[in-house]
């Protein structure tokens, strides 16, 4: 059988049209790879049993066909548990599926089971998990970063050739540059959310993990376009083939800005920096123009974020309440123990503080003061970006400040794990796409990445830019040893 560890989407799609190996065999050697070695990782939620994922309809064709990934944990498979990695959750079955699982099953990829993931997407570590804790392949005294640790844990680890994931800051990208792997956010409204549990509705968008960015460009030309499920997606959007400008070459006269004040904002390792400037010479050298820029109001993209964020998940998870939506309390004897108790019992630490908080910045009195005036620095910035790409065509910034930190590392400092997405939520507020890369290593042996960001719809001039990097460099062929 053709050597499967670590393989791509792109090597496996030959194998199996050249029948080295048989969707069976491919089917058995990743079930074979969670058993070996998912107890240490901790990346799945539930794998689904073999036969029950074969039966179920998909196309024999297209561009997954046979070829499987993982789906994380809230995002809604038809007839499989959804948890949102929560006990309110606890033995919840989605009724029905996402688009994009329709969409990917009509290219046909098959799902063989959840990723572990943050409570309801509400962290940078995947620590807040009520069921298990994810490590980072690279180190297992480390986190994955989150709240997509799961997902790309899997894909990082050679478990599984891609994995879908969930932004709303950065969750995705965060944990790709921190686990090695390309990790995707979509421009807003270019991937149906419908099916995809909320957490921010205005910012959340499905992003997608894989070893390539060939890989990834494959993914998201499966699960892009317009869908009348999904208001917010954008209009006319037709399939789009987003691996076709793949030729190793960057765009003649690309200029690629480097955001000054995310590069040598305080707290970026001297590592991590060294090695994203040496990712900014790989690009000189293949034809592009760089320059600094400075965009002063990412600066309080952190903020925006924190204020957006946990308002909207005040709202959207305000349903969970054990009437209709959640377990409910086996204590609760009235009304309001149903709402209290199950809601206690149910929701996590790191939820529950930030429903509190989403609740307090929407209270009367504050609405003003936080909410609303935190939405208009959310359009300054955008036509601030808007601005900046009249004269680039990309931007370039850190993903991450530093390499994968040790669990309990933020445990007493809640604002420091908040800033974690200090450099990843800009792209999320502005709508615009974003993919990170993996770029080198530190001296500790943990990867680091950078992120290529550009305006609305340009996710095929990221893709061509940073396939152009990736094959004059071998960071992305690097793996760890399990």
């Amino acid at each position: 059988m053709a050597s499967l560890e670590f393989a791509s989407i792109r090597d496996i799609r030959v194998f199996l049209e050249r029948k080295e190996i048989s969707v069976d065999e491919l089917l058995d050697f990743y079930y074979g790879r969670f058993a070996k070695f998912d107890k240490k990782i901790g990346s799945a939620l539930e794998l689904f049993d073999k036969k029950s994922v074969k039966d179920r309809t998909r196309s024999e064709t297209g561009l997954l066909a046979g070829i499987p990934g993982l789906i994380k944990d809230n995002i809604c498979i038809q007839d499989r548990t959804l948890t949102c990695a929560s006990k309110i959750l606890a033995g919840y079955v989605a009724p029905y599926n996402a688009t994009v699982i329709d969409k990917l099953s009509a290219q046909g990829a098959f799902f063989i089971g959840r990723a572990n993931m943050d409570e309801f997407a509400m962290g940078s570590s995947t620590e807040t998990s009520a069921y298990q804790k994810t490590v980072n392949p690279w180190n297992a005294q480390r986190v994955p970063g989150g709240s997509s640790g799961g997902s790309i844990a899997a894909v990082a680890a050679g478990l599984i050739p891609w994995a879908l994931g969930s932004e709303t800051g950065g969750s995705v990208r965060q944990p790709a540059a921190l686990c090695g792997i390309v990790g995707s956010k979509p421009t807003y409204g270019l991937v149906s959310r419908y099916g995809l549990v909320a957490y921010a509705s205005s910012i959340d968008q499905i992003g997608v993990a894989t070893r390539t960015v060939y890989d990834n460009a494959l993914v998201l030309s499966a699960i892009a376009g317009t869908d009348v499920k999904d208001a917010t997606t954008l209009k006319n959007i037709s399939a789009v083939d987003y691996t076709r400008n793949l030729t190793g070459k960057i765009k003649p006269g690309l200029k690629i800005g480097v955001i000054d004040n995310a590069l040598h904002a305080d707290g970026v390792d001297p590592e991590v920096a060294a090695l994203l400037k040496n990712a900014l010479k790989e690009f000189e050298r293949l034809g592009a123009i760089v320059e600094y820029v400075k965009i002063p109001v990412m600066d309080y993209s952190a903020a925006v974020y924190f204020i957006l964020s946990r308002a909207e998940a005040a709202s959207n998870l305000a349903r969970f309440d054990g009437v209709r939506y959640g377990a409910r309390s086996a204590d609760a004897h009235t009304l309001s123990d149903v709402y209290e108790l199950s809601r206690s019992e149910g929701f996590g630490p790191e939820v529950q503080r930030r429903i509190l908080i989403g609740n307090y910045v929407l209270s009367v009195g504050h609405a003003d003061k936080f909410y609303n005036s935190a939405r208009q620095v959310q359009h300054i910035m955008r036509a601030e970006f808007l601005k900046t790409f009249k004269e680039y065509d990309l931007l370039f910034a850190p993903v991450s400040p530093a390499e994968a930190f040790p669990f309990g590392a933020f445990a007493n400092n809640s604002l420091q794990m908040d800033l974690q997405d200090y450099f990843t939520a800009a792209a999320n507020l502005v709508g615009i796409p974003a993919v990170s890369i993996p770029c080198g290593f530190t001296s500790n042996k943990l990867p680091v990445g950078f992120q290529l960001m550009g305006p609305d719809l340009s996710e095929e001039l990221i893709f061509q830019t940073g396939y152009a990097y990736e094959q004059v460099t071998q960071w992305h062929a690097n793996h760890p040893e399990l």
